[in-house]
């Protein structure tokens, strides 16, 4: 007799990087897109520190006015045509990924018990999917030195030793770099989401 029962939940089988990665969308912010054009790089490491060469990233932003493609966004901003905000892209055998977008705008953030509200700092959401991680993982990259990183509501709940692991540093091509290790001694800040 063959049961129908619900199994547990299993690691990303072999099907995972064909299937995730049919969507690769590396380029957000097509000739026209408002803003300042930026690279960013991301790394994904394991927990003892060895790259990951089958991992997918995707990427979420507002664009360089502050507000995000998407129906719940309603404010008075302009909106880019060709700027979805959305990327996907599998990394390479170096364990890197790389986006070319604009560099987001701050948007809202309610204050705690719907009082007030708040500006964050200029950020990308960054979702992590990779062999061995059952869930999507949920993390931010904001940019190092901007001035508003000292009043983001997200980033003061993070522990200040720790959110070194959510800034990104330009490199020398000009590139945003942010290594993501999915656990060890320099485990990235991930949210529950």
């Amino acid at each position: 007799m063959t049961s129908h029962a619900l199994t547990p939940s299993q690691t990303v089988g072999p099907f995972y990087w064909g299937t995730l990665c049919s969507t690769y969308r590396a380029d957000l912010a097509p000739p026209g897109v408002a803003g300042e054009r930026i690279e960013i790089v991301l790394q994904l490491h394991d927990v003892e520190g060895a790259i990951v060469p089958d991992g997918v990233f995707e990427i979420w932003q507002a664009n360089s006015h502050g507000r995000y493609n998407h129906p719940d966004d309603r404010r008075n901003l302009p909106l880019d045509a060709g700027f979805e905000g959305y990327g996907r892209a599998g990394t390479f055998t170096d364990g890197t990924s790389r986006f070319t977008t604009v560099k987001p705008g701050r948007v809202p953030w309610p204050g705690y018990g719907g009082v007030g509200v708040g500006l964050q700092a200029p950020h990308i959401n960054v979702s992590i999917f990779a062999r061995g991680v059952l869930n999507r993982l949920a993390t931010r990259l904001y940019f190092d030195g901007d001035p508003a990183l000292a009043e983001d509501p997200v980033l003061k709940l993070v522990e200040p030793a720790r959110r070194d692991t959510l800034i990104a540093k330009r490199d020398a091509t000009g590139a945003w770099r942010l290594p993501i290790h999915l656990g060890g001694p320099n485990e990235t800040v991930f949210f529950d989401v």
